[in-house]
């Protein structure tokens, strides 16, 4: 039998997804070469408040656990067990801090800003 000069409709539909997402993917580019720099400062503004919000308070939390691993080292006596307990919870909040005031100096210079 010859093929059908005409698509089949399933080809039709099979194709469908495919123009739909072209056509949002054009749609974004025209809408991010159209956005200025002024519109990016309003969007990141919420954005960076919330992170500073959530740096400062892991920052006195991680300050307040350092005073719980301090006060678990002096008072671990001659026990081995806790005082490894509480260098490796000083060790992860150290970590944790480096991470938390570091990410934006990470992302400026992945960014190129």
């Amino acid at each position: 039998m010859a093929p059908k000069p005409y698509p089949t409709k399933q080809k039709l539909l099979r194709l469908f997804p495919v123009v739909i997402l072209l056509a949002l993917v054009f749609i974004q580019i025209g809408m991010v070469a159209a956005a200025d720099q002024e519109d990016f400062e309003e969007i990141l503004s919420p954005l960076t408040t919330i992170y500073n919000l959530i740096k400062y308070a892991a920052t006195v939390i991680a300050g307040l656990v350092m005073l719980f691993a301090g006060v678990t080292y002096i008072s671990s006596g001659s026990d081995p067990g806790k005082r490894e307990k509480a260098k490796n919870m000083v060790m992860y909040v150290v970590i944790g801090l480096i991470v938390i005031w570091a990410a934006p100096l990470v992302v400026n210079l992945i960014l190129g800003d």
